[in-house]
């Protein structure tokens, strides 16, 4: 970590407890984490998953709960991949890790057309590589660093261009049944966990596989949502607000709210309204 004067050192310690604070929020009240949990941290050497690392480090060491941490790196073999950086850093803080070596870059580019992204394909190689290998480790939940921004990119993402209204939980159940994914950030901020990282001299990794590829959908609501954060500062608070403050009835999915039973619904309290309303007459 780069040297603080005393002032950068005060804004840093409230840049760490805000974080903190906001992890260990998500963790109660999603249910994140419990006594005696694994948790296995997908490690990808970029700021994010630095930052979710370090914030349960600390976490760790005042949790009211005992559990402990394995980072986890899937090397994806990309030409060019600093092999050393993640193992030195880990040994470095002295948490246990595993590297997990599996070759779907070669996957990826031999199954992506030309001109084509390949984020949905490496992100689902990458996921089940991830997910059977906590399996193997007994690790009880499985740590990604999404953060705010991310749960809102997805829940636009999904509305532009997949026609449903879903986005990234905190917590959910893998589809197979046999993994817990939490999400510890969810409630963080980008521009925090970036300038924390900057601060903390994380040795970053960037993505050459997904991150050169231009006109990323992604990277178009990315900038969407910076650019309405930028005009009406707040906007993005609200919408993540949203996102937790679902009404089904207000809506208009059929499998998720019972339209068709509205008009019984009406009848149930009318008729419970009537007895009331006679039974207060009868007591006059």
């Amino acid at each position: 970590m780069q040297a603080l004067t005393g002032n950068q050192k005060r804004e840093f310690n409230k840049l760490q407890k805000r974080l903190r604070r906001q992890v260990g929020n998500a963790i109660i009240d999603y249910g994140m984490i419990g006594d005696g949990d694994k948790v296995m941290v997908c490690l990808s050497g970029g700021k994010d998953s630095y930052t979710m690392l370090e914030i349960l480090r600390n976490l760790q060491r005042n949790a009211p709960v005992d559990f402990s941490l394995v980072a986890v790196n899937l090397d994806q073999k990309q030409p060019g991949f600093p092999e050393h950086v993640l193992p030195e850093y880990l040994d470095g803080i002295g948490v246990d890790y595993h590297i997990l070596e599996r070759d779907t870059y070669s996957v990826v580019k031999e199954k992506t057309p030309e001109g084509k992204t390949t984020c949905a394909l490496c992100s689902r190689l990458r996921r089940g590589s991830l997910y059977g290998f906590a399996e193997e480790i007994g690790a009880t939940k499985v740590a990604l660093g999404h953060h705010r921004e991310d749960i809102l990119e997805t829940l636009f993402l999904n509305m532009f261009y997949g026609g449903t209204l879903k986005s990234m939980p905190p917590k959910l159940l893998s589809d197979d049944g046999k993994n817990i994914v939490i999400r510890p950030l969810a409630y963080c901020r980008e521009a925090d966990i970036a300038e924390f990282a900057r601060l903390m001299e994380f040795p970053i990794i960037p993505c050459n596989l997904c991150g050169s590829q231009p006109n990323l959908q992604r990277q178009v609501v990315k900038e969407m949502l910076a650019d309405w954060e930028k005009t009406h500062p707040g906007r993005l608070e609200t919408m993540f607000k949203a996102v937790t403050n679902v009404a089904p009835s207000q809506l208009a999915d059929r499998d998720l709210f019972d339209f068709q039973g509205l008009e019984d619904k009406q009848q149930r309290l009318n008729a419970s309204r009537i007895e009331a309303f006679d039974l207060l007459a009868r007591e006059a």
